[in-house]
């Protein structure tokens, strides 16, 4: 079965943020702390990875994807505050 992720990542806290789908969030928040995806990411210098959700189905997670990038920007702040209040990397508990 295959795992599919939804993650924000951020440049600081209440800074710039950026949402996306991805099947290997490890490789792909490497890819972004390292400059390997070119665009608003890499042109904003946001590298943290603040939230992430897990679903077991493409499907799901793309739906929930496009449902966040239409929220409200007070609303993704309280998303992320509700499992990471101190907008902390959470890349390193991701690789492990």
């Amino acid at each position: 079965m295959k795992i599919f992720y939804v993650y924000i990542l951020a440049n600081k806290r209440n800074g710039f943020l950026y949402i996306g789908l991805t099947s290997d969030l490890p490789k792909r928040v490497w890819e972004h702390k390292n400059g390997v995806v070119k665009g608003h990411t890499q042109k904003y210098s946001i590298k943290r990875l603040v939230y992430y959700e897990v679903f077991d189905n493409f499907e799901a997670a793309e739906q929930r994807e496009k449902r966040l990038k239409r929220w409200r920007r007070a609303w993704k702040d309280e998303l992320i505050e509700t499992t990471n209040p101190d907008w902390n990397d959470l890349y390193k508990e991701v690789v492990k």
